[in-house]
């Protein structure tokens, strides 16, 4: 059987290009060995982490590098073909790791993306399958874990969410407002603020592309925020420790502003805040929380079938659009989940 997958062809030099990706025809095993479950993609997960992978190095204490020549993994949604595992039969729906590409055999054993992605059947009954890799899977879990658990939300805050027109920002964004919070979001352009303000409806909304960041979260929140969810990093992290009230709180995300560039992004510069103000700054991974995926789908789901959630998706057509979906979505081209649908 022959089947398409997206290869890393050369290390990005600054921003990934298309043609710093492959797709290549490989030949998938048509004998299974025992627990081998052969899937059929039909919808891939595209994600900011993925940048990270790309290059020569990674980030310490982060997933390795693809090498030259590496298919690239992501989350992916597929419906099985054939199988040699008792808990998986042809026709099911699962979610697995072995993305970027038509064809995967996978095992439920096998491995994850540090904790996330473990192949899971899936009941498509209610939802449709992509939901289980945007407001359902991954992008749902890490908004949840970062509004309960390491921010800690609690009643009166006012919350501030930067990249808020993305997959994990959109809904940390609707999900505090649905609590009753009050929410600012902040974006990337005038477009994608009217986007917040009229489709997600959040209380204040600004672009990020204004002569102080500083200046602009204080004219959406004059009296300061209790919670920065950050996607970010850079300079919109120096602006949250700003204006952050005593006793705040940072759930850090990501830090999207440092991925795709040639040089290091500007750091803050005023980090005693942290000090003078008594504040909390927590990274986090959601896979270190699947235990908590019940929960989230149980609240998010009820907001999505009672349509209170919007979920946004960007959705490019096959395998061979992947490439420009990358490069779309690190550039800030595309708004909510970003997917490529696979035919």
């Amino acid at each position: 059987m022959q089947s398409r997958e997206l290869k890393l062809a050369r290390h990005p030099r600054g921003k990934v290009r298309p043609d710093d990706l492959s797709l290549d025809v490989v030949t998938v095993p048509e004998d299974l060995g025992p627990g081998d479950i052969l899937v059929r993609n039909s919808w891939l997960s595209i994600d900011p982490s993925v940048r990270m992978r790309l290059g020569p190095t990674g980030p310490a204490g982060y997933l390795p590098p693809f090498r030259i020549g590496d298919t690239l993994a992501g989350l992916a949604v597929g419906e099985v073909i054939r199988s040699r595992d008792d808990g998986f039969e042809p026709g099911d729906t699962v979610l697995h790791i072995n993305g970027f590409r038509e064809f995967a055999v996978i095992r439920e054993d096998g491995d994850t993306l540090a904790g996330a992605g473990g192949v899971t059947k899936l009941d498509t009954s209610e939802h449709p399958p992509q939901a289980y890799l945007g407001a359902l899977g991954s992008s749902g879990l890490t908004a949840y874990v970062g509004l309960q658990c390491i921010g800690e939300l609690t009643g009166g805050d006012i919350v501030w969410v930067s990249s808020a027109a993305g997959a994990v920002g959109s809904l940390a964004a609707q999900i505090a407002r649905l609590r009753g919070h009050y929410v600012v979001g902040s974006t990337g352009s005038a477009e994608k603020v009217r986007f917040l303000s009229e489709e997600l409806r959040l209380d204040a909304a600004f672009d990020y592309h204004t002569p102080d960041l500083a200046d602009a979260l204080a004219g959406a929140a004059p009296d300061g925020i209790d919670l920065y969810f950050d996607n970010v990093g850079g300079m919109h992290l120096q602006a949250a420790l700003s204006h952050l009230r005593r006793g705040g709180r940072v759930a850090m995300a990501g830090a999207v502003a440092s991925y795709d560039g040639e040089t290091a992004n500007a750091g803050p510069n005023n980090l005693f805040q942290i000090v003078a103000k008594n504040l909390t700054v927590k990274g986090f991974r959601a896979g270190a929380y699947d235990h908590l995926l019940g929960d989230m789908r149980a609240e998010v789901g009820s907001y999505l079938r009672d349509g209170r959630l919007v979920a946004t998706e960007t959705v490019f057509d096959g395998l061979e659009s992947a490439p420009d979906a990358i490069v779309a979505m690190l550039g800030g081209r595309t708004v909510g989940k970003t997917l490529c649908r696979l035919g």
